[in-house]
Parts: structure tokens; C-alpha cells; sequence
């Protein structure tokens, strides 16, 4: 009895330490980049599929979503149709209405779509844009689906006409601003005006070209310099514009050995002039996985396909390569990451696009056809929740619930600095620099140390000041008192 015990025991400690890989269960990394486990942060609530919509037709090739209020739009590419969903109070998505064409107007030849790709409904007015890629345009209608105008390819001098142009993904801010990535533009977005008219390239990445590159082509041959890796700007896979106006960019348009050491940055947050302002105070760069070993055939980096932001900033990534999803806030810490590939409910066998209702989360499957809901468990809630309350300036609270997180993992690096953030702010400098030090965040802890060195000063002042005083006038009264002898001595 005692023998099978402990074979089970055994079994089950192994099933544990190759979990991660083999359940894709939650983890983050720590300090020396090791893989630290966790309680899940989501749960699956269903996987929706067409006939669980009511749709005849099944989902061929989707490739977008996008969620706007309750209501989520499906991009069914290779069917022509965008889906409008509902999200409802039961958890549930219910069918609105399929969209394939806009109506009749004099500004189109054709009102119905062609293997569109994307969709963006502006939470300011209403107004919809509508990526029809393979008809080379973007429709820009009115919630009744009235073209208000019709965004075709730029007539300018810098842009290269002999590319075809097959618009992929669209933003707009809530000045009608329309940003646009078109398939083979490797110059950032397209930019149009509210009236249309194209006002050039948006978020482009300046090429920079090492030394050693540039002495090497100095001296290779014609035929040499054609075989040679063409020195290009990043092309952009996605987007997503958040609550205040700024679009983050996802590329996987980059060298492997770049990434490490921040040179290249999959995923960019770009402010009015183009540039990226994405904070990275992390123990690593927002790249995804730090280990890329060879499970299961995957090798590689993560390839970020897509990427949605919540209100209190937190951004979530969605990974193709290994089919997961990494939760990073607005300081490029990572919160926790979940996933995988396979055919079981939480996995993906191509993950395309990711959205969220509230803190709700929907991955489309284009491979699948599929829509999977995530909803956070207690331990995700309560890292939503600390993170919210410090940002608001609630850091009694913030602490409150970083120590209850602590509770459900002990081992959660980022509650220990988040704690140390809270007593920061309340003034608590000792106490903040122990849970600093604790998780070897050397930044914070110098911060903290320098406002405890001030405040022990200040506190000690007086008595520092008769030590400072004392020692000063010591040698004084001493050499006054050696030289009142050496007179009296010589009397």
C-alpha cells in the first residue's frame, strides 16, 4: 500500500514540473528569468463556434475581432461578412446581424465586401471603418452603414504605386484621424486626415545600420550587395488604439537575437509624433517568453499577432508561436502568462486576434474557427484590483490586496515590489526597501533608500548637528588646551 503511494506521489510530481509546457498553465518569470508557476489569472468560461451562433455558414479564415460597449464584430475573411455579436449579462454571445456589404452609394462601384480584414467602430461618434482588403479600399460608413467616404490608395509621390494595395488593419482617433496598415508598407501607417486626404506615414522605425554592415558593403561586389539582407524599416502586423488616443503597434518583423537586449521591441506604443513610448522598467524587455527552447517542434521567439489594452493600461499580448497570452502593465512588468497549442479548451492551434468586454477576454482561433472566452479567476481579479487602486492613489488599499495575492502565491515577485510601491508612497521608506531588496528591484530600492536616508536626517538633525559641533571644536579645545600648557611650561 505504502509502495503505491508513493508511486503516485512520484507520477504526480512529474506531472507537475512539466506542467507548464504540457497544460500551458499560468506562470510569470522571476529575477534570473526562471519560470515561476502560479494559480490561473483566467479560466475558459466556453468556446463559441458558428453553429453555437445560429450561422449556417461556419467561420472560414477569420481574422479579426474587435469589441466595442457589449458588442464584439467577427472579421470572417474568406466569407465575405463581418458578424456583429452581443455579449450579454449571462456570459453568452448571441448574433446581431451579419454585415456584407455597406449601402448603395455613387462612391462605390461594388457595396459588397471581398475578403475584409479588419473592422473599427469609433466609440466617439459611431462612425465605422471597414478594411474590405482585396476591393483595395477602406469604407468609412455611419452606424446605418452609409458611406461617408471611401479611403483608396495614396496618390503621392512617396508612396510606391507598384505595390498593390490591400489595407489589412485600421484606427481612428476621435479627431477622424484614420491610420491604416497595408500589406507590403514597410514605411508604418498610412495616415489620412478627417477629410480623406493622405497626410503621409505614421510610427515608420529608423533603420539603423551597423558599422561593421556598412564597411563590409563598401567592399562587396554587385552581386554580393544583392544577396545581401536589405536594410528596411519594421512593417507592422497590428494595432490597437487605446482610451487616450495612443496606438500600440505589434510587429514580429525582427532579429532574434535583438530582442534580449531591447534593440528590437515587438510591441510599440506610439504617441502623436510617431514614437514609441512604451515604459519598460521590467526585469526583462515585453517580448513575450525569455525561453524558447524546442517543445513539441515550436522553436523560437513569440511572434506577437495581436494586442489589446484595458482601461487601468494593462496590455494584453497574444503570442502565435506557442499559442499564449502575456499580461504586461503599464510599467512593461509582466503580470502572468497563460496558453498554448493543442485542441483542448484554453489552447490554440492559430491564434489571430485577441479583444476584451470589461476584463473579458475573446481569442479567435483562425485555424479553429473559433471563439474562446476567458473570464478572470479571484487571483487574476484581485492583480487587476491592486494594480488599479495604485494608480488611482489608493495605496493603503493597493497593499491591502497586493498582501492578499501574496496569499494565493507566495512566490509572486511583482506583489512584493507592489507592496514596496504602496509603502513608498505612504512614506513607509524602511518598509518598502526591505520588499524591494527582497525581489532585487535595485531601481525602486535606491529611490526608497534616498528618501530614507533624507527623512533619518531630517529626524536627527539636532543631535547630528552636536555631534558634527563636537567633533569640529574637539581638536580645537585640544590643541588650545596643548598650547595653555606649553606657556605654562615655558614660564
Amino acid at each position: 500500500m505504502n509502495m503505491k503511494r508513493l508511486l503516485i506521489t512520484v507520477i504526480s510530481l512529474l506531472a507537475l514540473s512539466t506542467g507548464l509546457f504540457a497544460k500551458g498553465e499560468t506562470y510569470s518569470y522571476d529575477y534570473w528569468d526562471d519560470i515561476e508557476k502560479s494559480p490561473d489569472a483566467y479560466r475558459v468560461s466556453h468556446m463559441v463556434y458558428a453553429p453555437d451562433l445560429g450561422l449556417e455558414k461556419p467561420l472560414k479564415n477569420p481574422s479579426s475581432l474587435f469589441a466595442i460597449d457589449n458588442y464584439l464584430y467577427v472579421v470572417d475573411t474568406d466569407n465575405s461578412r463581418i458578424i456583429k455579436l452581443e455579449y450579454t449579462s449571462k456570459k453568452t454571445l448571441e448574433l446581431v446581424e451579419i454585415i456584407d456589404h455597406v449601402n448603395p452609394s455613387p462612391l462605390l462601384e461594388d457595396n459588397y465586401f471581398k475578403n475584409p480584414k479588419d473592422i473599427f467602430v469609433s466609440d466617439y461618434d459611431g462612425t465605422i471603418y471597414i478594411a474590405d482588403t482585396d476591393n483595395g479600399r477602406v469604407i468609412k460608413t455611419d452606424k446605418d452603414l452609409n458611406v461617408l467616404m471611401v479611403l483608396k490608395e495614396p496618390t503621392d509621390p512617396t508612396y510606391d504605386p507598384s505595390k498593390s494595395y490591400f489595407p489589412t488593419k485600421v484606427v481612428a482617433d476621435d479627431k477622424g484621424r484614420v491610420y491604416i496598415l497595408s500589406k507590403n508598407v514597410n514605411k508604418g501607417f498610412l495616415k489620412y486626415e478627417y477629410d480623406g486626404s493622405f497626410a503621409g506615414y505614421y510610427g515608420a522605425s529608423k533603420v539603423i545600420i551597423s558599422a561593421a554592415q556598412r564597411f563590409w558593403k563598401k567592399f562587396s561586389t554587385e552581386e554580393q550587395k544583392a544577396r545581401m539582407q536589405l536594410f528596411v524599416p519594421t512593417e507592422y502586423s497590428n494595432c490597437y488604439i487605446d482610451n487616450e488616443g495612443f496606438i500600440y503597434a505589434v510587429t514580429h518583423s525582427f532579429e532574434e537575437w535583438d530582442l534580449l537586449s531591447g534593440k528590437a521591441s515587438p510591441i510599440r506604443r506610439l504617441n502623436a509624433l510617431g514614437s514609441d513610448i512604451l515604459i519598460t522598467l521590467g526585469y526583462e524587455y515585453p517580448i513575450g517568453d525569455l525561453q524558447w527552447g524546442n517543445a513539441g517542434g515550436v522553436k523560437g521567439p513569440s511572434w506577437i499577432t495581436d494586442i489589446t489594452v484595458l482601461d487601468d493600461e494593462v496590455y494584453l499580448a497574444l503570442d502565435e508561436t506557442r499559442g499564449r497570452i502575456f499580461a504586461y502593465n503599464n510599467q512593461g512588468y509582466l503580470l502572468f502568462a497563460f496558453g498554448g497549442r493543442g485542441n483542448i479548451d484554453g489552447f490554440f492551434r492559430k491564434p489571430e486576434s485577441i479583444e476584451h468586454i470589461g476584463k473579458d477576454l475573446f481569442v479567435l482561433d483562425s485555424l479553429n474557427c473559433s471563439i474562446t472566452v476567458f473570464t478572470p479567476t479571484t487571483y487574476g481579479s484581485l492583480i487587476y484590483q491592486a494594480t488599479e487602486q495604485f494608480a488611482v492613489g489608493e495605496y493603503d488599499d493597493s497593499a491591502d490586496t497586493w498582501a492578499k495575492v501574496l496569499e494565493y502565491n507566495g512566490n509572486y515577485d511583482l506583489a512584493y515590489i507592489g507592496l514596496g510601491k504602496s509603502y513608498l508612497r505612504q512614506k513607509r521608506y524602511k518598509e518598502a526597501m526591505e520588499y524591494f531588496k527582497l525581489k532585487r528591484d535595485r531601481r525602486d530600492y535606491s529611490k526608497a533608500f534616498k528618501y530614507y536616508r533624507k527623512e533619518w536626517i531630517e529626524k536627527n538633525f539636532a543631535w547630528l548637528s552636536v555631534v558634527i559641533i563636537i567633533l569640529i571644536l574637539t581638536p580645537l579645545i585640544i590643541r588650545w588646551i596643548k598650547r595653555i600648557k606649553w606657556e605654562i611650561s615655558t614660564l
